[in-house]
This record gives structure tokens, C-alpha cells and sequence, in this order.
């Protein structure tokens, strides 16, 4: 636990959620928001912002997935050059479910996919965490 907590802080977690905060405001009655953390193969990031910039964003939010904040770690370690992190936003748990699973199952997410990872898979592991914003979070 102790050895998470320092990597987060490691990366200025306290920032990314301030800047959640300052981009979203208030928490919205029932809104849910979900933190992913893609670890990528080496040399293998660049291709996967590119996926999301030309691509997934605008699936998402076709799909009803908004999209809240992007961040890449800055500081060498072992993430620098490997980690996407991302927030996105669902009206509630249930509704995150089933917009995500109609996204995993559209045809051109698939091609994209797919076609992205023509020279080999891009990501090695995804974390995903839902969150909840409290009610004391600054007001954009």
C-alpha cells in the first residue's frame, strides 16, 4: 500500500484530481468517473496516443463516454514513456457497464483496434478505478 501511495504521489496525483476537480466542478447527482491507467510495451505509447487522439476520444463520446482529462507521467522512473492515465465520465455505475460494453463491441473500434496493433499489442495492463467526486472539491 505504502509503496502505491508513493508512486501516485510520485506521478502529482494531488494535481491530476485537482485538475479533475477544476475541470468538472461539482459532483453531478449520480455522475461517475472512472480513472484508467494503461502500462504500455516498450516503445509502444506513442502509438497508443495516437490510437486515442485520432480515434478512441470520439468514439467514446459517441458511445455517451465523456471525456474528462488525459495525463502522461513527466518525471523519469519506471512510467515516464510507458502509462497513460485517463478520466472519463458515466451518468452513473450502471450506464458505465453498458456504454462500455457497446463500445468494446463497435465495429469500428474493433477496426481500429485491430489495426493499431498490426505490429503487436500496444498495452500490457490496464487498472481501472471508479471514482466518486466528494462534495468539498473546488468549484471550476
Amino acid at each position: 500500500m505504502m509503496k502505491r501511495r508513493t508512486m501516485l504521489q510520485g506521478m502529482g496525483a494531488a494535481a491530476m484530481f485537482a485538475g479533475l476537480a477544476q475541470l468538472e466542478g461539482q459532483a453531478a447527482g449520480g455522475a461517475c468517473y472512472e480513472l484508467r491507467v494503461y502500462h504500455c510495451y516498450d516503445g509502444k505509447l506513442p502509438g497508443l496516443l495516437k490510437r486515442f487522439r485520432e480515434h478512441t476520444m470520439a468514439l467514446f463520446e459517441r458511445h455517451g463516454i465523456t471525456n474528462v482529462a488525459y495525463w502522461t507521467p513527466v518525471d523519469d522512473g519506471p512510467l515516464k514513456d510507458k502509462t497513460l492515465f485517463y478520466i472519463i465520465k458515466y451518468p452513473s455505475r450502471e450506464e458505465a457497464k453498458v456504454r462500455w460494453k457497446a463500445f468494446a463491441s463497435d465495429p469500428e473500434w474493433k477496426a481500429v483496434s485491430a489495426a493499431s496493433e498490426a505490429d503487436g499489442k500496444l498495452v500490457e495492463k490496464v487498472d481501472s478505478t471508479f471514482l466518486e467526486l466528494t462534495d468539498f472539491s473546488p468549484k471550476a
